[in-house]
């Protein structure tokens, strides 16, 4: 289904919106894919431990590889892969992980000259307390 705005992609096995917005729009060549963190459809998250006593442990480089593959599953539904990606805006809650953030961002993103440009900001909070990271991309559509 084309719209006005382009193509959606809602994918019934990623984790939903929790508002009225595709995880995808393809439009003018690109791809433009929604904030992704590591929610599951079954709104579990991957790298998130529920403990004995009510909390949680936060694993920052599960929730990375979690919210990365999302990306990658989405992209192929749009008949686009990581090697598409153009530019990435990547969203930590805590500076403090950014270097672990890294390891697993460069084990998909192992050449420089190959992979996108990204932008990487400390935000406030997520919508759940239990995200660590949330990514948005843009890549080019495949012809």
């Amino acid at each position: 289904m084309t719209t006005p705005n382009g193509t959606p992609f809602l994918l019934k096995d990623r984790a939903g919106g929790l508002a009225n917005y595709p995880h995808a729009r393809k439009a003018g060549g690109l791809i433009f894919v929604s904030g992704i963190s590591s929610r599951r459809a079954d709104n579990t998250w991957e790298g998130v431990t529920n403990n004995p006593d009510g909390t949680w442990t936060l694993d920052i480089k599960a929730q990375t590889r979690a919210v990365i593959q999302n990306i990658r599953v989405i992209l192929q539904a749009a008949g686009a892969d990581l090697e598409n990606l153009v530019d990435l805006t990547v969203f930590l809650v805590d500076m403090q992980n950014y270097s672990e953030f890294n390891e697993v961002y460069n084990e998909f993103f192992p050449v420089p000259e190959q992979g996108p440009s990204r932008t990487t900001v400390a935000v406030k909070q997520l919508p759940n307390p239990r995200l660590l990271i949330e990514i948005k991309a843009t890549a080019l559509a495949p012809q």
